[in-house]
């Protein structure tokens, strides 16, 4: 019998969303521990495209189906799962095979869809904000009261920094570049949002943090120009979390570290889960909290059908929707 097939978004090379198409693939039942999801929303990130283009930090082998974040129903369970029964409403993330009809997970990399939560939404809640769960409790350390300046606030992880920062109790300042992403972040809960691009930015962020006038904690996902000033924002013992580079890679000079009393800290969830997977569980566990308490709402910017996976991605890599951008399948 002629194996079950199933469709995906694949490549044989790495290169532009042009490089890629849909082609029909086998389906593959689930192993021990592993289920089969048929997934119903996308979640499409500028990291992801980057990856589909070979220029990640890591390189995934080929061919390559992209896609890191999606929501759907599991279809079938492999052996020892108990946490997951046939036609339950789940999330999860995996590096690579997500942007197909069906696929097969490790279960540990799923959980289900909180209640209250639409699958559009759930599609791109774990990844980003896991990420930033994990940035600002475990490497960040902010606590209630503390002052967090988010950068990139409109983007996918800056619209979760803001909102667990407020889970957390901090006061939040977004920065963004456009009016559409300030006025997201100001609904996503943010205290205040300044203009990216204002020359008097600084004096913005030091009016906005109030008392002293300084930020305890940087989230940074945008990197480029933004590095130096950014930084410059912290007060003592402050904590400067490198997320990612979307506005490029800058140079800091290392004599701020110094002259602040402040930390460059890096922010990888993929080398954390493989390093500290029972922290990388109870982290999952205190967002699957807030999001069940109703902290944590991802904002939806744009839908795409399945078969305009092309625009979706140039989409999401050009980052000027406000708003995630996915692909109902």
């Amino acid at each position: 019998m002629p194996p079950k097939m199933t469709k995906a978004i694949i490549s044989d090379q790495f290169g532009d969303p042009d490089v890629y198409a849909i082609r029909e693939i086998p389906s593959r039942a689930p192993g021990k521990g592993e289920i089969r999801v048929a997934l119903k929303a996308i979640g499409i990130s500028y990291v992801d495209v980057l990856t589909a283009m070979g220029k990640y930090q890591v390189t995934p082998p080929l061919p390559f189906i992209p896609g890191s974040e999606c929501a759907g129903e599991v279809l079938e369970v492999g052996e020892g799962v108990t946490a997951f029964a046939i036609g339950d409403a789940v999330m999860g993330s995996s590096f690579g095979g997500i942007f197909a009809e069906e696929g097969t997970f490790r279960a540990s990399s799923f959980s289900k869809v909180p209640a209250g939560m639409s699958l559009e939404q759930a599609a791109v809640f774990p990844p980003s904000y896991l990420t930033a769960t994990h940035a600002l409790c475990d490497r960040g350390k902010l606590s209630a009261g503390g002052v967090l300046l988010v950068l990139g606030a409109g983007g996918a992880t800056g619209i979760a920094a803001i909102q667990v920062g407020k889970a957390l109790g901090a006061r939040v300042i977004a920065s963004a570049s456009t009016q559409d992403k300030r006025d997201l972040a100001l609904a996503a809960g943010a205290d205040a949002a300044i203009d990216t691009r204002s020359a008097t930015w600084r004096d913005l962020v030091k009016a906005a943090a109030g008392g002293k006038g300084t930020v305890d904690v940087v989230f940074d996902p945008v990197g480029g120009s933004m590095t130096d000033p950014a930084f410059r924002t912290l007060g003592y013992d402050g904590r400067y979390l490198v997320i990612g580079f979307t506005g490029g890679i800058s140079t800091l000079k290392t004599n701020l570290p110094l002259v602040k009393t402040a930390s460059l800290i890096g922010v990888q969830l993929r080398v954390f889960g493989e390093q500290e997977p029972e922290k990388m569980a109870q982290t999952r566990a205190r967002m699957n909290v807030w999001a069940a308490e109703g902290k944590l709402q991802p904002v939806i910017g744009k839908a795409y059908a399945f078969d305009q996976f092309r625009a979706a991605m140039e989409d999401a890599f050009a980052g000027k929707t406000a708003g995630r951008v996915i692909l109902k399948v």
